[in-house]
């Protein structure tokens, strides 16, 4: 079975972070392995507490998995400071972690800022050009690109610039009213995009991390970067489709809607 590693915080709730991570990679049939950020107290009306871990236990934390079960893949989610984002870096690169897909969890649905500016330089210098591919969405990447993203043109634009800053392949996320769901992704000078279509559905809590993971699963497994961000846009808009309905606000997706079998009853 191939593995795969995940760096993100815990969302108590189950819908997105490593929680969603977990999920994702499990129903892809790859071996899921967790480091912890941060502790969240969440649920789908929102966050209201975050216990971030020392950059020392993170590295605990890393140093026992890379050590014994070494993953065919990391998916980086949200770390909010500098210092853990080198600790990632550091570490990543002593053991030359490979198929690393980072979503750059910046901003929120919103447009809230969610990590400090000292941090998002850091994560510029440090995790962007180490990784496979990242995937921001529309205002992360306004962030990344510098430029504001308005049409499908802008996207191609940031996606490059993006690409050409940091050295890495960009899968950037339609929405945000831009579009319906279609996605970009640019690598080595060239361009494709993966066309989706909006599920009428409110509750996606969770979608950016259950996409990246997927991805991450898919280049587990040796799938070559498109074919794995297809198969992960096929799975994202299953499991939106199941319909799930859970929690007061915008609440989880049913990230088991395709499993089968004596222990699904």
């Amino acid at each position: 079975m191939r593995t795969a590693l995940t760096i993100a915080g815990s969302d108590c709730s189950g819908g997105a972070g490593i929680q969603a991570d977990i999920k994702t990679m499990t129903v892809h049939r790859v071996y899921a392995m967790s480091a912890v950020t941060a502790l969240t107290a969440q649920n789908t009306t929102g966050v209201t507490g975050i216990m971030e871990v020392t950059p020392e236990f993170l590295k605990q934390q890393l140093d026992a998995v890379f050590t014994d079960i070494f993953p065919d893949a990391v998916k980086i989610g949200m770390v909010s400071s500098g210092a853990l984002i080198r600790v990632i870096g550091e570490t990543l690169g002593r053991y030359q972690a490979k198929n690393i897909v980072l979503d750059p969890v910046m901003v929120s649905t919103s447009g809230s800022r969610l990590i400090s500016e000292d941090a998002v330089s850091v994560l510029k210098e440090v995790l962007l050009p180490m990784a496979e591919v990242i995937t921001p969405n529309i205002p992360e990447g306004e962030l990344l690109s510098e430029m504001e993203i308005r049409s499908e043109q802008d996207m191609e634009t940031a996606a490059r610039i993006m690409s050409e800053t940091y050295r890495c392949a960009v899968l950037l996320k339609g929405g945000h009213q831009l579009n319906d769901a279609n996605d970009y992704l640019y690598k080595e000078g060239e361009g494709v995009w993966f066309k989706g279509k909006r599920i009428a559905n409110p509750n996606t809590h969770g979608t950016g991390c259950t996409l990246s993971s997927a991805i991450a699963a898919n280049l587990a497994k040796g799938m070559d970067l498109n074919e794995a961000v297809r198969q992960a846009k096929a799975y994202l808009s299953g499991a939106l489709a199941s319909m799930l309905d859970l929690g007061k606000g915008s609440g989880p997706m049913d990230h088991a809607f395709a499993v089968s079998g004596e222990y699904k009853e």
